[in-house]
């Protein structure tokens, strides 16, 4: 199975965040086999009933080639023309685990081992994969993360931290409005003031950006509205602790803020002769630490079509990965 014919495969499995137990069962069963005639070994890593990370090694793994399994809403299946192949997970990161698996195929071909592949859940929503990962290293030296980069190496990508924001109230008549008071206007209050707090800029990664990513609340248009949430994301740039603090007091009183997730930007490894550029996404990387390995982010395709209707990743691109994984795992491994 060639790398187009493993992408459109893994893509038209649906696994969406907390259901990627059949995608990784089929990627399970397929490097089971890969090692079974090549000398290597293959096994499920357990995050929680029904869902697990895929880990296939050769030797003593220096460097391990690694992405996640989940992928956002909507699943849509895979298509393909003479340019793309297209569907939920094409690049983000289906395409990305077929290329590493055929550049795994290619490295077992020319006699070249002591590397790994791991694949991980719950990328596009806590990293659990990641954290179970974590606590289970195996001594590689370099951690090559996948996620779309056009096939340029990071340099350095932008941090998060999540919030929801809570406001709650007293429910009434909307005819007597003077009888409650509306959650719904005290998150917009809190909203209003999280808006006006000036943000930072760094030189390389650029600035910090804040997304209000969802608003719910209240029971009818007659009901004085007795709770409301909203879910915050800021794009960290540097240290998130002057955020943190000028999030307290603005929003004060108003509402409660709750801290869900908080991941630094990461400083990447490179390797000398590769085009490099600098993204304002985050990754697994942050919660694996260095457990792996000095971590790397390279990958095809672009982020700019991630989580759209129109994802998709350029054959081009993809053939194109699987040398150039397998060019750097030879180069890693000989700085070893």
């Amino acid at each position: 199975m060639n790398a187009y014919e493993l992408t459109r495969a893994l893509v038209d499995i649906e696994s969406i965040t907390e259901n990627e137990g059949p995608v990784a069962a089929y990627l399970h069963d397929h490097l089971a086999k890969l090692a079974a005639r090549t000398g290597g070994r293959a096994q499920r890593m357990e995050v929680e009933p029904g869902r697990f990370n895929v880990l296939a090694w050769w030797g003593q793994p220096a460097v391990t080639l690694s992405t996640h399994l989940d992928t956002v809403p909507p699943f849509f299946p895979s298509r393909e023309d003479a340019e793309f192949i297209w569907g939920r997970g094409a690049c983000d990161a289906k395409g990305i685990i077929a290329a590493m698996v055929a550049a795994a195929e290619k490295l077992l071909g020319e006699g070249v081992k002591n590397f790994a592949l791991l694949f991980v859940v719950g990328e596009e929503r806590n990293s659990a994969g990641a954290a179970v990962a974590a606590r289970a290293p195996r001594g590689s030296k370099y951690l090559v993360n996948g996620e779309p980069t056009e096939n340029k190496l990071v340099v350095a990508s932008k941090g998060i931290l999540r919030y929801e924001l809570i406001a709650r109230g007293k429910m009434a008549h909307s005819a007597y409005p003077e009888l409650g008071e509306s959650a719904i206007e005290a998150l917009l209050d809190a909203l209003d003031t999280i808006r006006k707090v000036p943000l930072p800029t760094d030189a390389q990664l650029g600035p910090c950006t804040m997304n209000i990513g969802t608003i719910s609340g209240g029971r009818a248009p007659n009901v004085i509205a007795d709770a409301a949430k909203a879910e915050i994301m800021v794009r960290l740039v540097g240290d998130a602790a002057p955020i943190r603090e000028a999030f307290t007091r603005a929003v004060g009183k108003r509402a409660e803020l709750v801290e869900i997730l908080c991941l630094p930007p990461i400083r990447f490894t490179t390797v000398d002769g590769m085009p490099t550029t600098v993204v304002s996404f985050t990754t697994d990387v942050p919660v694996f630490g260095k457990t792996w390995g000095e971590p790397l982010l390279l990958g095809p395709g672009s982020i700019h079509v991630a989580h759209t209707s129109e994802e998709r990743i350029s054959k081009r691109e993809l053939s194109d990965a699987v040398e150039m994984y397998a060019n750097v795992v030879k180069k890693l491994l000989a700085k070893n």
